[in-house]
């Protein structure tokens, strides 16, 4: 049993009340976040544009996320990120190889893929990278992916610190299609 297991409806902080039927309560990660509900309150303007507003789009933001996932080994978000994934049209093929070498993905991934491990590694994104980056996807862009990876690095921190077991609607999912490596 984890430390601090998501929060039940009967336990839920009153500060966050509004936010329980929201994102924040249909996710176990968050219902773990809700233990300090200040920082999930601050969370949530954060939260609404690296997942929905973000101007790296939907597809290409799938990509930062399921290689930061990879990187933090965080099965629960990989899981999630599947799924989402496989919503937007990606095969498994292309899933899967977000988790491996980025010469076995495709042009655009290879170079997304390449800016989030730089990330990961070196802490930034290095000169020579980046004019093929904002080719790829646009100024704003290469801020929102940098966002991206410090969100899902510190939703990892969480998720390994205090793992919560999977929702049960990405479980469902994933029993009935289980995600194929390649």
């Amino acid at each position: 049993m984890t430390r601090y297991p998501p929060i039940s409806s009967c336990d839920w902080p009153h500060e966050l009340s509004d936010m329980e039927h929201g994102f924040a309560g249909r996710l176990n990660v968050y219902r773990v976040m809700a233990h300090h509900p200040a920082l999930l309150l601050a969370w949530s303007n954060l939260r609404e544009h690296i997942v929905v507003n973000t101007a790296l789009g939907a597809e290409f933001s799938e990509v930062v996320i399921l290689r930061a996932a990879h990187w933090m080994n965080s099965d629960y978000e990989w899981s999630h990120h599947v799924v989402r994934a496989r919503a937007l049209g990606f095969d498994d093929l292309r899933i899967g190889s977000l988790a491996g070498p980025t010469e076995d993905m495709n042009g655009n991934d290879r170079v997304i893929a390449g800016a989030v491990d730089a990330l990961m590694t070196a802490r930034c994104i290095p000169p020579e990278m980046q004019e093929s980056l904002e080719t790829v996807i646009g100024k704003n862009a290469i801020f929102d992916l940098m966002a991206t990876v410090g969100f899902y690095s510190t939703l990892g921190f969480i998720l390994n610190s205090f793992p919560p077991p999977l929702d049960e609607d990405i479980k469902t999912e994933l029993t009935k299609k289980p995600f194929m490596k390649g």
